[in-house]
């Protein structure tokens, strides 16, 4: 039986492609093109690793926040619905943090070299 690669695995391999082997080939448009599907493709890969358990640790928050079960979808619905009501507020206990952790992950996911997400990890792993 052979293993087949993982979804995660065959974009990177395609972003390696480009980045490698196509891009050194193009100029212009094309190659600032091949640079954009290339970071579009690291994105989908970090996607992949990370949205499953960070989707999962998101729905926690928000089912303890709000108390309430529901997909992932309807709990913010009802948050940004509690929210715009003034039912929530930074002053609820744990709304500060959820709303920090959940950026921290879209950050994570789409701008990890951003150096204000950096320097927000380095500030954590200090506390």
């Amino acid at each position: 039986m052979q293993d087949q690669p993982t979804a995660s695995e065959l974009v990177e391999a395609v972003a390696d492609f480009i980045r490698n082997h196509a891009m050194p080939q193009l100029q212009g448009h094309a190659a600032f093109h091949a640079r954009v599907a290339a970071n579009a493709l690291d994105i989908v890969k970090r996607e992949l690793e990370v949205a499953p358990a960070a989707n999962a640790e998101e729905t926690s928050r928000l089912q303890s926040l709000l108390g309430m079960e529901g997909s992932l979808e309807d709990l913010n619905r009802e948050l940004c619905r509690r929210i715009e009501t003034g039912e929530l507020g930074l002053d609820t206990r744990g709304l500060k943090d959820h709303l920090w952790r959940t950026t921290l992950t879209k950050l994570s996911i789409d701008q990890p070299n951003y150096s204000g997400y950096r320097r927000a990890l380095d500030e954590e792993a200090k506390s």
